[in-house]
């Protein structure tokens, strides 16, 4: 399968997995991330991590914002990403609460980088990736600017995804430059990649 065919079939999935998430109620998307957190809570690589760097979700993405108040609250450090400015990069940054994050790239919640602390070191950290859709391979459908594979690809440590069970499929196109979680999260279950 060529790359442009490959592109071309993600845009068309984006579309139809942003149509199915936008048909959600706010009650019934309130429930589903309430168990897909407390499910998440619960993982053993959350609970032995000492850093976790996890997204800020926006509306449309399984809710982050209970996770991230749980880790602080727990004493863990928590970084969050932050789009570097006309790259295709990005970095996190330790936050100590919610309020130290602001509008920044694409409309989404970022950590201030003159108030904040840049992690350099990710020993002992769990990544949680932000996505539309996992396949049962562990391969996502992201939301197409390539921010978390290029992370993903230097990152040795574990990192989980978090889908609604309507996200999880089969079977999702992929290049050659997709990177894969090793666990995915939903509000029924935790599957492993093996």
């Amino acid at each position: 399968m060529s790359a442009q065919t490959i592109q071309t079939d993600k845009q068309i999935l984006r579309t139809q997995y942003k149509a199915l998430r936008a048909a959600l109620s706010e009650e019934e998307k309130a429930r589903l991330d309430k168990r897909i957190a407390d499910r998440f809570l619960a993982l053993p690589q959350y609970c032995v991590c000492e850093t976790l760097l996890c997204y800020v979700s926006a509306e449309i993405e399984v809710d982050t914002r209970s996770i991230l108040t749980a880790a602080l609250e727990s004493g863990k450090t928590v970084a969050v990403p932050r789009c570097v400015p006309d790259t295709r990069e990005m970095e996190f940054y330790c936050i100590s609460d919610l309020r130290a994050l602001h509008i920044g790239a694409y409309g989404i919640l970022e950590p201030n980088p003159t108030q904040c602390r840049r992690l350099t070191s990710f020993s002992d950290s769990l990544c949680v990736v932000p996505a539309l859709a996992y396949d049962e391979a562990g391969y996502r459908l992201g939301f197409g600017k390539g921010y978390y594979d290029r992370f993903l690809s230097r990152f040795s440590g574990q990192s989980v995804g978090l889908a609604y069970e309507s996200c999880f499929c089969e079977h999702l196109p992929h290049g050659a430059f997709d990177r894969r979680v090793e666990t995915i999260v939903t509000e029924s279950q935790v599957i492993s990649i093996v």
